[in-house]
């Protein structure tokens, strides 16, 4: 095989069982214990809740991606030469951005070139793992570190003759992931030096970027690093050609805030110092120092330093509503979800070990973040999922947080056996018995399942527990956090709901709670970027609020009358006729599944007769 040269055989044992797991995973079925790498695992459930699609690839498409960018720029000549050397050989050099988006590709067998495009491996894919699945780039880029996934190991099932490298490519100022670099080969040609020869390469590029930084860029940084050690907060620098911002900063601020505070520095004077008050939009108010940075040549680039203000203590500094972030990241003014807050945050000051419980979805693990970033920010953070832990090591990262004084996040303690919450419960009382000036502080998250004898000794460990309240119990906060959302998929802005939509989200029952809401919002986001979004853009199982699970084939029935409502703007027979069924089966079925009706004046019906009338209708182009 070619690639043998180099290489060597890839391990044995990744073949038909991870195959066999793969579709135990898929079909909830227990994975055998050791049968798949945990970086592996932990990506399948990720894949899972992204909902991405194991038997088919749909990707989000950009038809011209800019590629006049320094990453692209450093690293063509770096590619060419090894595009050069691995002549001949089926392998491809793939660069893509920060967001897995493919700027690149450059593949020297044709045959291997003709199954990338039937993949999407292609220029102007987005390849990031919340839409493709487990590959060797976007798993990379979520995990921040090199990545091999070999053939079965790929979530998609289209990508299973396929073996990965992917390694993130980190700027060499700013240590900000800028993009990544994958090495694609058949499967059956893959050997472990293809992931040697990826790091090498990714670090030929970090050298080109750092050769193209200029003495400026180095100034910037130095004065940066010295300003973030003298600070414990949100502290930022930026120029014309790099930005940087501290992990306290990414912490406490939301991606929407972030982008805000660097367009409101990047707007003021770089040769003068300024202090303002700026209203965020998760709600927030935060103080913004800037100051000049000056180099042997004048005026380097801009420093900035950030202090979240309490809005209520404001007085008449300035007007503005009150806040709805009652935590880092978390946006939400119910009563229910306050209470929540409130009490995790009183629990995590006294030092108390906590344990959230509460609905799939509702939020249970991001609270505890939170928490942690509001309460002990300078503590390390160790945050397992027990949901994907396997091995014999699983508890080595739970034993090595409860030596240290940091923070131990445990979610899903309720998917383990019987016999891993003995283990876990024995760890745990042993660690409570010890009397030391500083410990860790333990919380753990529990859904509403029916608790098992071994749970229940295991939650007798934990002095306090916090219920947190489902989606339907608040409401009120799904337009916040329709917004917050859309903020942090990096839409503010550029969409909004119409009317029609607000009261559709408003009335769902949210069954899957704030996580469905925000995967419906993804699912809107692959067809409608920009613009108003309508209800003919919802997934059909918003448009009903049906009070049982739906098998499969009464889903696909359901979807077909939502899809046939809407094309004939709510005219039942018309539907019907559309359908093939009668008048009076369409009013039963519409009843039975809930189906909520619009009025066809609305604005989203206008738009259906407008499209169905022949007038031009532009989305943007997905694949």
């Amino acid at each position: 095989m070619p690639l043998g040269r180099y290489g060597t055989r890839p391990d044995p044992r990744r073949g038909g069982g991870v195959a066999e797991n793969r579709v135990r995973f898929l079909t909830d079925e227990p994975v055998n214990p050791g049968g798949v790498r945990d970086a592996i695992l932990a990506s399948w459930s990720r894949s899972r809740r992204y909902e991405v699609a194991a038997d088919r690839i749909e990707l989000p498409y950009i038809r011209d991606p800019d590629i006049d960018i320094p990453l692209a720029r450093s690293a063509e000549p770096v590619l060419r030469s090894l595009a050069e050397q691995l002549d001949g050989q089926p392998i491809s050099i793939v660069l893509t951005d920060a967001s897995g988006l493919v700027l690149s590709r450059l593949t020297a067998d044709a045959e291997l070139e003709r199954h990338l495009d039937r993949v999407r491996l292609a220029p102007g894919f987005s390849y990031a793992e919340e839409f493709v699945g487990t590959n060797g780039i976007g798993t990379a880029l979520e995990g921040g570190r090199p990545m091999h996934v070999f053939g079965h190991e790929h979530y998609a099932e289209r990508l299973e003759d396929l073996a990965c490298a992917g390694v993130p490519i980190c700027h060499p100022i700013s240590g900000v992931t800028v993009g990544a670099l994958d090495l694609t080969c058949w499967r059956k040609d893959a050997g472990p030096l293809l992931g040697t020869l990826a790091k090498t390469t990714t670090e030929q590029i970090r050298q080109a970027l750092l050769a193209d930084t200029s003495m400026r860029e180095i100034e910037l940084l130095q004065e940066y690093l010295r300003t973030c050690h003298r600070s414990s907060g949100a502290v930022f620098a930026l120029n014309n050609n790099v930005v940087m911002i501290n992990d306290y900063a990414r912490a406490v601020l939301a991606p929407a805030d972030q982008d805000v505070l660097l367009r409101q520095a990047a707007d003021s004077s770089f040769a003068t110092r300024r202090t303002s008050l700026v209203d965020l939009p998760s709600g927030q108010r935060a103080r913004l120092s800037t100051r000049p940075v000056n180099g042997r040549d004048g005026v380097v680039g801009l420093l900035g330093q950030v202090r979240l203000v309490d809005v209520s203590a404001l007085g008449n500094e300035g007007g503005g509503s009150a806040s709805h972030m009652l935590l880092p990241g978390l946006i939400g003014a119910g009563a229910s979800w306050r209470r929540a807050c409130d009490e995790s945050e009183v629990v995590c000051a006294d030092d108390v070990w906590l344990a959230v419980e509460g609905e799939p979805g509702v939020g249970k693990h991001s609270l505890l973040r939170a928490v942690h970033h509001r309460r002990r920010a300078t503590r390390r953070l160790v945050d397992v999922d027990l949901a994907v832990a396997s091995g014999p090591h699983w508890m080595d990262d739970i034993t090595s947080a409860l030596d240290g004084d940091g923070t131990l996040l445990l979610r899903h303690v309720d998917r383990l056996d019987g016999v891993r919450l003995r283990t876990l419960t024995a760890v745990l009382q042993r660690t409570r018995a010890v009397e030391r000036p500083r410990s860790a502080w333990v919380a753990i998250t529990v859904g509403t399942t029916t608790k098992s004898p071994e749970l229940l000794r295991l939650l007798d460990t934990f002095p306090r527990s916090v219920q947190v309240p489902p989606l339907r119990h608040h409401a009120e906060d799904v337009p916040r956090l329709v917004d917050f959302f859309l903020a942090r998929l990096g839409y503010s802005g550029r969409l909004a709901c119409s009317l029609e939509v607000q009261q559709v989200l408003a009335r769902n029952t949210w069954p899957g709670n704030a996580e469905q809401l925000l995967q419906v919002l993804r699912t809107v986001l692959k067809q409608r970027r920009s613009g108003v979004i309508g209800v003919d853009d919802l997934p059909p199982e918003i448009l009903t609020v049906s009070r049982r699970t739906l098998s499969p084939i009464e889903a696909i029935e359901r979807d077909a009358i939502v899809r046939s409502l809407l094309d004939a703007r709510d005219n039942k027979a018309e539907a019907a006729r559309a359908l093939g069924m009668s008048r009076a089966t369409i009013y039963r079925k519409v009843h039975e599944y809930g189906i909520l009706q619009h009025n066809a004046s609305s604005p989203a019906a206008q738009q259906k007769v407008t499209r169905r009338s022949g007038a031009p209708h532009r989305r943007e182009s997905t694949a």
